[in-house]
């Protein structure tokens, strides 16, 4: 059993392929599943706006039979006004794990060394795990498997890129990451996946020219401009524009499919018909937050074993 999720890094292949057969049975039979939190307090605590993951969270741990209070900072960081580890003490008295998204990574870490209940990172910096596992739930379901296959990121890379790559790894899908000059994954992070890589046998390729991008099963991209970010538009599409997914480059890569977490620009990153289109699995992607989520809670808050 494993205590918190602030990323998949540490975890097995096998517990995360177990946690993926988990969500996929949750999602198809919700009613084994209703009373799984029966009793049970969840607190979001929020410092960044969200749709999907609040909504989804609030009614995944509804439709568990639990009940989730949601703490809003405003858009400032906790430690502005508590520290986090008493943050994460405090709300270990009254409730049974904590969702949290956040700024820093080293929010989670305060509040997880704070609290004696599970703590789920719902977004920080570095990681997205809660959106990586919707996004591999739902390879799964549409290719009948993720072994094996080929997942490419094109854009920026961030926090989404970095939980896809772990991910995918751990269940040992290849990968391939086609980013702009400039806007690659960090060093210490990139030495980290290769060697995950190595580990486990999975194929993975860096790459700054979109003319390396060869073949792929599903082609990933996500927002040029994060939550927040005040570089102007027209620098951001000068360096982007070339690495936009549209239908042109699913066809040099042979892609079948393609994931976006969303929130989406219509035809920024993604041509609008694309998203509109029968490749696109963004409404699989969105839909599945919820699924995995409640795996996820179900395993660390409901003491289900894998």
């Amino acid at each position: 059993m494993h205590k918190s999720l602030l990323t998949f890094k540490d975890w097995s292949p096998e517990s995360l392929q177990s946690l993926l057969e988990l969500a996929l049975d949750i999602k198809q039979n919700p009613q084994k599943y209703s009373q799984t939190l029966a009793g049970k307090s969840i607190v979001g605590l929020f410092e960044k706006p969200s749709l999907r993951t609040r909504v989804s969270f609030d009614i995944g741990v509804n439709k568990l039979g639990g009940h989730m209070v949601y703490v809003d900072s405003q858009g400032e960081p906790l430690k502005n006004r508590e520290n986090p580890v008493d943050v994460g003490a405090n709300v270990a008295c009254w409730a049974d794990g904590i969702v949290a998204r956040v700024f820093e990574h080293s929010t989670l870490l305060d509040l997880d060394n704070g609290a004696n209940i599970p703590v789920i990172n719902a977004l920080c910096d570095l990681y997205h795990p809660c959106q990586a596992l919707a996004d591999y739930l739902g390879i799964y379901e549409t290719l009948g498997n993720v072994k094996g296959s080929t997942l490419a990121y094109v854009g920026d890379g961030n926090n989404v890129t970095n939980s896809l790559l772990i991910t995918g790894i751990l269940l040992g899908c290849h990968q391939v990451v086609v980013t702009p000059p400039g806007f690659e994954i960090n060093a210490k992070m990139r030495d980290l996946v290769e060697k995950m890589a190595k580990k486990h046998h999975v194929d993975v390729i860096f790459a700054t020219n979109i003319k390396e991008l060869k073949k792929a099963d599903v082609i990933y991209t996500d927002t040029w401009i994060s939550m927040g970010d005040k570089t102007p538009l027209a620098r951001i599409k000068e360096r982007f524009a070339p690495y936009q997914v549209n239908q042109a480059l699913m066809t040099q890569a042979g892609a079948r499919f393609v994931m976006h977490c969303q929130p989406a620009h219509r035809d920024l990153e993604i041509t609008g018909d694309l998203m509109d289109s029968e490749q696109s699995l963004l409404m699989l992607q969105a839909e599945n937050r919820m699924h995995a989520q409640n795996a996820i809670m179900a395993h660390l808050i409901g003491k289900i074993e894998l």
